[in-house]
Parts: C-alpha cells; sequence; structure tokens
C-alpha cells in the first residue's frame, strides 16, 4: 500500500444561527473511502444538511494512505483549530472509514482537553480491526503484519468506557462491504458502559449511502439524528 502523506484538507461550508448554543458548536465531518480516498457525497453534502438544520459543520480530508496514528493526529489538530476560532462543543460525523477515523476521535485515550469529542455520529462506519470484513483499510491504516495489540487498540469496541461521549449510530443490515457486526459490537460496549447512545439498523440498502435520499426506509436517518444533534448541541 503507498505509504506517502497527504496533507489534511478542510472545506467551510456553513455555518449556524448567530448566537446561542448552535454557534458555539461545530461539527467535523470525515467522509469514508477506505482510508484511500475520499468520498465526495459523504462530504460537502452532508455539511449542506447540517448546515440546513442550524448546525456550523465543516469537512476534513484527513491524510490517505497513511498508517495509524497519522489521521487520528491531523483530527485531532483540526479539533484544536476549531476550539481556537471559539467553538466550545465539537461533534463528529463519520462514514465507513470516515467513522473509524470519528470513532477513535472520541474514544482513543491520550487526547488533550481542547481535542475532546462532545458527541459523534457515525455511519456503517468500521469499528473493529479485529475482524477480517473490509480487510484493505485494515492494511492500509495498520499494515499486513499488525499484531493483536494493535489491532485491538484501534478497534472502537475496546476503547469504550464510562465516559465516553455520546454516539448515534445507523447501519442497513443489507451492508456487503461493512457489515452490521461492526455497528453491533460498538453498540454492545456502549451499552455495556452505560454510555448514552441511539443505534439505527435498517433492514435494505448497500454500503456507501451518504444521506440516503431515496434509499427507502434508510433515508429517515437523517431526520432521526436531526433530533439527536440538537439534544447534544444544547446540552
Amino acid at each position: 500500500m503507498p505509504s506517502a502523506q497527504q496533507p489534511a484538507k478542510r472545506l467551510q461550508t456553513g455555518n449556524g444561527r448567530e448566537g446561542g448554543s448552535m454557534t458555539r458548536t461545530h461539527i467535523i465531518v470525515l467522509p469514508g473511502g477506505g482510508y484511500a480516498e475520499h468520498a465526495p457525497h459523504e462530504g460537502e453534502p452532508v455539511a449542506d444538511w447540517l448546515r440546513s438544520i442550524d448546525v456550523q459543520a465543516s469537512v476534513f480530508r484527513y491524510p490517505l494512505n497513511v498508517r495509524h496514528p497519522v489521521p487520528l493526529r491531523a483530527l485531532r489538530a483540526e479539533i484544536r483549530r476549531r476550539r481556537a476560532e471559539g467553538a466550545q462543543r465539537v461533534g463528529v460525523v463519520g462514514f465507513s472509514a470516515g467513522g473509524h477515523l470519528a470513532g477513535m476521535a472520541a474514544l482513543a485515550p491520550g487526547a488533550d482537553t481542547d481535542e475532546a469529542v462532545q458527541f459523534a455520529v457515525l455511519g456503517y462506519p468500521i469499528t473493529s480491526m479485529e475482524t477480517e470484513t473490509y480487510r484493505p483499510s485494515r492494511l492500509i491504516l495498520l499494515g499486513e503484519d499488525a499484531g493483536p495489540e494493535l489491532r485491538r487498540s484501534t478497534s472502537l469496541d475496546a476503547l469504550v468506557t464510562p465516559q465516553s461521549p455520546p454516539f448515534f449510530i445507523w447501519h442497513t443490515a443489507e451492508d456487503a462491504y461493512v457489515p452490521p457486526e461492526h455497528t453491533y459490537r460498538l453498540a454492545s460496549a456502549l451499552a455495556a458502559n452505560d454510555v448514552p447512545h441511539a443505534v439505527h439498523v435498517f433492514p435494505h440498502g448497500p454500503h456507501s449511502l451518504g444521506l440516503a435520499r431515496g434509499a427507502g426506509d434508510a433515508a429517515i436517518w437523517t431526520t432521526l439524528a436531526r433530533h439527536w444533534i440538537h439534544e447534544q448541541v444544547r446540552a
């Protein structure tokens, strides 16, 4: 796999209402793409949707084709930057591999206070590096010879503690690339640690639905997430 680091890029795509808790919250959107690319439909359109529900948002194009912890360090630097610009609460929205990175930012130890994530929304996320499903992402992020300890330390379900932030997770039962097992594993760990969470697994739909407009039952995820996000913003 390529190992040359690509510089992280960010794109500001909207502002919330003036004043109040909305403008003190910033959500960072992390597109999927297997840690090899950034899926366009999981980036700017999602940030535009967040703007439409009065939440400040930006897309962060984290480094690709690099080993852990490079993407996590880049995202934490972006969170610090948003805090320096005035954000009091930072949330993350991530899809597939971007969902894994969002979860790492929310759960992995070692974050400073100004790198903390207050809530996370994950769409069909890769949550475990211990399974053999969606192996290409693991090979890019961890390498061919990653040992059990490294794979465990980058599996979201292994990082949950009672102090973890709230999660909203959605998936489809028909996802052939990242099976819903990934969501179930994380949800079980959240429940075991009494971490507030919402989980929605829809019966139909492929991987990489993004906003899922016109995708049947899964299309309702944005309505469900809107109410949940507003609860987090006003917490």
